[in-house]
């Protein structure tokens, strides 16, 4: 009866609270809107910063009022809108040193916003939240857009420089079409999560593989196989979330500014790669990908179709040996794919890999049953020096969670 009661007092927007994920859950986000015609992007954005848990207020000026009604925002977030500052004294309850805010978060922030906001004017809404925020030592995370032309202003760029060297982070812009055009929302709410999430990494530099290799028969075809990157992708993303440094050595394409990536094709190139950045210094690799065992010399013309062939298979080099060879205390997480073999063997052939091969982890899993391509997964983690293994299911998301949270566990032994 409570529950049912909880959800008829609940705005129906908010039935979407955490329906992606809790990273957010217990975080109070103002969302300052201002008068850049990005600001119709900003209904989708609050939802989705919803979906991940964190509860949404919006505050707009009179300028973003002209572009998006305040409807709108009330329907995204489930709570009343700020639109002008009133006897509840809204910058200071939620902004002030007191205040219920975790971040304000200003998407879209126009030239003319953030040229106030770096000279302490305070005359819109707005600029009133930013101006207590930052006397407050309130998180503030500013997402730009506007003209190309606008950004480019000397006094918009020292302005942002400015902010900048207060410590406020930016999302974006994205310079196209002769704009600068506001950060896609996945890119926002993961820099969201960072901001508001990443302590348990922070400092740490992580260096990741994923997806598949591509050995090349001749100018047009591949040998390769059916790793999708997912789990790569996640771990990355996550490992960002947590606050580390995050490097991604694989042939996709990812497109997260914070993220570091790497392209490379073949198991010799990600080697190659993996090797030389290792070089840089980094506390974690974690060899997700699926290297190919074996490659064939590349033809230098097209192999004609119609006749027989046959192909000459020459093992590859293996990264994760090399890599414990040369630096003996990365902590190196492994993973081992199987086919069709019982849970009991599964474990055993996964602890045999882990000591022969001197990981500090190993997940294990076995593909017939999901994972290679699919949204979800099944997995087995086994520490070094542990007997019991840890066994994670779900989305992969989940999965990466669990891996990096037995990451920060080796590199950050709890008392």
């Amino acid at each position: 009866m409570q529950n049912t009661q909880h959800i008829q007092n609940t705005h129906p927007t908010l039935w979407i609270q955490g329906q992606k994920s809790s990273s957010l859950t217990g975080k109070t986000v103002v969302l300052g809107v201002t008068g850049s015609i990005a600001a119709v992007r900003v209904v989708e954005l609050a939802r989705e910063l919803i979906r991940n848990g964190a509860e949404v207020h919006a505050v707009m000026t009179d300028a973003a009022r002209h572009i998006l009604h305040p409807d709108a925002m009330y329907y995204a977030t489930g709570n009343p809108v700020i639109t002008e500052l009133g006897g509840r004294v809204e910058h200071v309850e939620f902004c002030g040193l007191k205040g219920r805010a975790d971040l304000l978060l200003i998407a879209p922030a126009t030239a003319n916003s953030i040229g106030k906001i770096a000279h302490g004017i305070d005359d819109t809404s707005v600029t009133s939240f930013a101006t207590t925020a930052l006397g407050s030592s309130v998180q503030v995370m500013i997402v730009p857009a506007m003209h190309e032309s606008m950004y480019r202003h000397p006094a918009v760029v020292e302005n942002i420089r400015k902010l900048k060297g207060w410590g406020i982070p930016f999302v974006g812009p994205k310079i196209e079409e002769g704009i600068a055009k506001i950060s896609p929302n996945e890119e926002i709410v993961l820099e969201t999560e960072r901001a508001l999430c990443g302590e348990e990494l922070k400092g740490k530099r992580i260096l990741i593989t994923s997806g598949s290799t591509a050995e090349s028969l001749d100018p047009i075809r591949i040998l390769t196989n059916r790793a999708s990157g997912k789990t790569g992708r996640e771990l990355a993303l996550e490992a960002y979330r947590k606050g580390a440094e995050v490097t991604l050595v694989h042939r996709d394409r990812l497109g997260f500014s914070g993220i570091m990536e790497i392209f490379a094709e073949s198991a010799e190139e990600m080697t190659e790669a993996v090797q030389k950045e290792l070089e840089k210094g980094y506390d974690v690799l974690i060899s997700s990908a699926a290297i190919a065992d074996y490659t064939v010399e590349k033809a230098p013309e097209k192999i004609k179709s119609g006749g027989g062939l046959e192909l000459k298979l020459q093992p590859t080099r293996k990264l994760i040996k090399e890599c414990r060879e040369r630096h003996p205390a990365l902590l190196i997480v492994g993973f081992k794919a199987e086919t069709g073999v019982p849970e009991e063997e599964l474990l055993r052939r996964a602890a045999a890999t882990l000591e022969s091969s001197k990981l500090d982890m190993i997940a294990a899993n076995d593909v017939l049953k999901g994972g290679m391509g699919t949204e979800e997964n099944e997995i087995y983690l086994i520490r070094k020096g542990e007997c019991d293994p840890l066994h994670v299911s779900g989305n992969k998301r989940k999965i990466a969670a669990s891996i990096l949270k037995e990451v920060a566990g080796i590199l950050i032994p709890q008392k």
